[in-house]
């Protein structure tokens, strides 16, 4: 089944945040905060570190790599990570498309939620900044330094599920990533991969998506 026969049967929708509804560190590049976050753990006395955190242009890999390393290294690197998320906000470009999704999806009055690894300080951010808060009925998304909560674990699309009240079958996560995917697939969700970059139709079909898309443009006739 295609994209769009996909949403028109789903009771409920789920987006990843970071590339479906918007490119969150359009104007702070990622790599510029895994500079950063790697400064936190220099400040508490971790500047070994093994050669591809070192060099990661990817922030989640510094706070994977901190979660290994203690309770305390991992909380510090979350809380400076989450507030480089909220400061990326006001300069976080929009996805073509996605707003209006958002708003079409409202309007045929089934249930919305945002399904991230991003903070959700960050994503509420985001939200009150295009008034977009009334359109969403549930934020998942990360709360703490634990990463074992984020995808691909479950966890997250589990309990947007249970807080949409709708059966995991007939939701749909729109995901960029293979991580998105996967944690779909463990939740029993169906997902659409977005395509947004080159290589990812490949890696998203090989993980296992129900669907591709390359964009989200026109996806509002079946919301």
């Amino acid at each position: 089944m295609n994209a769009t026969g996909l949403l028109a049967r789903a009771r409920a929708l789920l987006l990843d945040f970071d590339g479906p509804v918007c490119s969150v560190f359009a104007g702070i590049p990622a790599s510029t905060v895994a500079d950063q976050l790697r400064e936190v753990l220099a400040d508490s006395g971790h500047t070994d570190l093994p050669d591809a955190v070192a060099t990661s242009a990817d922030p989640f890999d510094v706070l994977q790599y901190a979660s290994t390393v203690g309770g305390n290294e991992a909380r510090y690197v979350e809380v400076a990570f989450t507030a480089h998320e909220v400061e990326a906000i006001s300069s976080a470009t929009p996805t073509n498309g996605a707003h209006e999704l958002i708003e079409a999806w409202r309007e045929s009055g089934r249930p919305l939620a945002i399904v991230s690894n991003n903070s959700a300080p960050a994503i509420n951010a985001y939200l009150d900044l295009y008034d977009l808060r009334m359109s969403i009925n549930f934020v998942s998304a990360r709360i703490s330094s634990n990463v074992a909560l984020l995808k691909p674990s479950p966890y997250l699309l589990n309990q947007a599920v249970a807080e949409l009240d709708v059966p995991p079958r007939e939701s749909v996560l729109i995901g960029d990533s293979t991580s998105d995917i996967e944690a779909a697939k463990a939740a029993r969700v169906r997902s659409i991969g977005y395509a947004n970059k080159p290589g990812k139709q490949s890696s998203l079909s090989m993980a296992g998506t129900d669907a591709i898309i390359d964009t989200l443009t026109g996806l509002t006739t079946v919301a």
